[in-house]
């Protein structure tokens, strides 16, 4: 068996493939063709973000059986194709988590210090004790939004400098937060109560520009902010606005919008931001880490075994999954819905089967809606081998029921979640085992395709509802697809479902929320 690193890796890892018997080569910066030319001959590829690994490669390498990523994404690898070809994907999640999180605090003490100002300062032949006074962390407030794993090493390292520690996260519980020494509270509270801010969460739909004008202008004058996780979170326009009326009192970035951060950015202008090249990840420990995490993966799915960090189905066992393939697709929309409509941190998924299908072993089903669930909002990428790990770490519990005999459905799969907030619940069906369908919504009958963009809204069954609902879309120009309504008794509490073209804005929700007769709505993205 072969094995290439089409990148720079450690050298540990080839001479790890060597110990186990296995031929390992380096050759880097190959062009497309070339790879194309020389990939059927290796067992397994190799890569970190410089090889854009196409589907021209993927299909060329006729005995590829695994691809590793020596760090945490895995954008310059097309999934769809090496799912299709069966090639196991795995990428190391945790590689970078100590690096990550030291740098995070090495960007928190060198703001509070001003380190970086005085080190130039000292190097241009001034000596300055007078214009550098900075501040002590010891009793201060610091808020971690986002309580993965980076978050909460960094939370441990504030608790061990004496600081009291604060953090939101959507899918950590009050008793789980309590348990490593961080009282758990709102973001908007977070945000208002802490001396310094750092954030640990993914850029998606939720996360971008979160920190912007208005959330800046609650925090308490003389804030301090600290980013090492994804560029975009902060407005820059903003935080420079803030930065130069002192609300808040100083920065450190190490990601941004745009990368590299262009030379004219008005960052590098002010003299209380310290500022990084993306260096989270970039440790000496960090990168034999990715290294040996990523090809020992290798090593043991060429000889046979699982891969324990794969982001795409070939992870889990062909002949588990062969009997319940035509449900996993509805499986993981049902996670996914359920984890948008959901408020306030999860504590209990309880995943009920009837029918056909809780004849069967439904193990990879429970994982997949896992996977639905947490992809949306977690910090790290979620996969078939990780999901229940994550739900564990968080204090989620896991409750698998079957019911053989069939309700309405030949066969169903019911997914309820439950938080302090109150319990939702969503049901799906595979119709003529080809067709998903989303068929309830906390108990309400729909019949609805789960893709694209839904619009989800809880009113009273009252004559004019659908009316007044496509009246607004129509104002904003939001074209309904299609609709669908479910009720129990007439007049009562209903659910109205639609399908629209784009995505409904955050202003336009509150708008539909204000509506007589409408208690709520949701956009779901499947």
């Amino acid at each position: 068996m072969k094995v290439l690193a089409s990148d720079k890796i450690d050298e540990i890892g080839l001479r790890m493939l060597k110990e186990a018997g296995i031929e390992g080569e380096m050759k880097t910066g190959l062009s497309e063709d070339e790879l194309i030319k020389i990939i059927p001959q290796y067992d397994a590829l190799v890569v970190r973000s410089a090889t854009k690994v196409t589907p021209k490669i993927i299909e060329a390498g006729k005995n590829l059986k695994i691809i590793g990523r020596a760090g945490v994404g895995v954008d310059n690898i097309d999934l769809p194709t090496a799912t299709k070809n069966g090639v196991i994907v795995v990428n190391s999640p945790e590689g970078n988590t100590v690096a990550a999180a030291e740098h995070t605090w090495a960007m928190l003490l060198t703001m509070a210090r001003q380190i970086p100002q005085a080190y130039a300062k000292l190097k241009d032949g001034n000596w300055d004790r007078k214009s550098f006074k900075g501040v002590e962390v010891l009793n201060k407030t610091l808020g971690v939004i986002g309580l993965g794993k980076i978050g909460r090493r960094v939370a441990s390292y504030a608790l061990g400098m004496g600081m009291k520690v604060i953090g939101s996260d959507p899918f950590v519980t009050e008793e789980y937060a309590k348990s490593l020494g961080i009282e758990l509270k709102k973001n908007d509270d977070v945000i208002k109560e802490s001396d310094f801010i750092t954030f640990h969460v993914p850029k998606t739909k939720e996360t971008q520009n979160m920190i912007n004008a208005n959330s800046l202008a609650k925090m308490k004058k003389g804030v301090r902010l600290v980013n090492v996780a994804r560029g975009g979170i902060i407005n820059e326009n903003d935080l420079t606005e803030a930065l130069k009326n002192g609300h808040v009192a100083a920065a450190a970035l190490d990601v941004f919008e745009k990368e590299p951060l262009p030379a004219d950015s008005p960052l590098l202008q002010l003299d209380n931001v310290v500022v990084t090249p993306h260096l989270g990840a970039s440790t000496a420990e960090a990168q034999v880490n990715v290294a040996v995490d990523v090809v020992e993966q290798i090593i043991e799915v060429l000889k046979g075994g699982a891969a324990r960090s794969a982001v795409n189905i070939p992870s889990m066992k062909p002949e588990l999954i062969a009997p319940v393939k035509a449900y996993m697709g509805i499986a993981e929309k049902l996670g996914a819905c359920a984890a948008q409509i959901v408020l306030g941190a999860i504590s209990k998924v309880t995943v009920e089967y009837s029918g056909e299908v809780a004849e069967r072993d439904v193990s990879p089903l429970t994982t997949t809606v896992l996977k639905g669930l947490l992809t949306p909002i977690m910090d790290v990428a979620v996969n078939f081998v990780n999901a229940p790990l994550i739900a564990k770490e968080r204090g989620i519990e896991i409750v698998e029921s079957k019911i053989k005999e069939a309700k309405e459905f030949t066969n169903l799969i019911s997914v309820k979640i439950t938080s302090a907030q109150g319990d939702r619940e969503v049901g799906g069906a595979v119709l003529g085992g080809i067709t998903a369908r989303l068929v309830s919504i906390d108990g309400f009958r729909v019949d609805l395709e789960p893709a694209g963009y839904l619009l989800i809204l809880s009113n009273i069954d009252k004559p004019g509802m659908i009316g007044k609902v496509g009246n607004l879309l129509g104002q904003h120009q939001i074209n309904i697809a299609s609709m669908d309504v479910g009720r129990v008794k007439i007049g009562e509490k209903a659910v109205m479902v639609l399908s629209v073209d784009c995505a409904v804005p955050d202003k336009t929700l509150k708008e539909l929320a204000t509506l007589d007769g409408i208690f709520g709505a949701t956009l779901v993205k499947l």
